[in-house]
């Protein structure tokens, strides 16, 4: 059975349509850095078994990151974490607007919304 993203080319383009392109691949990408953050609780309870609140929350951030991770494409895949040309100084990691965890760069406020899902919690249930 192969991986399925959680939003689909046409969910993405309802929820999203002034937003950048993103292939069923960035979708498929964007939901399993999901699974990473979420520690694969979506994958262990079905996402069909989670509550429609939290459906929709992880929908919309999944959209959200795919269109972050096209948009970022070239930063996010630097090896360098941060440089420095003629006193001008560019840095990439965890930042007052950014949040890296379990290697993914996300948005702050994205990060903040997948949360509500109570489903990035550390403590094992």
């Amino acid at each position: 059975m192969a991986y399925e993203a959680y939003v689909t080319q046409a969910e993405y383009a309802e929820l999203f349509p002034d937003a950048v392109s993103v292939s069923d691949t960035d979708l498929r990408t964007a939901s399993r850095h999901i699974d990473s953050l979420t520690f694969n609780r979506i994958v262990g309870q079905g996402f069909a078994n989670l509550t429609e609140f939290q459906q929709g929350v992880i929908k919309e951030v999944v959209c959200k990151q795919a269109a972050f991770e096209v948009e970022n494409a070239d930063l996010i895949n630097a090896v360098l974490s941060s440089y420095s040309i003629n006193g001008v100084t560019m840095q990439f990691g965890q930042n007052w607007n950014v949040n890296v965890a379990e290697g993914v760069a996300m948005l702050a406020e994205n990060y903040s919304l997948l949360k509500q899902t109570g489903l990035c919690c550390r403590v094992l249930r």
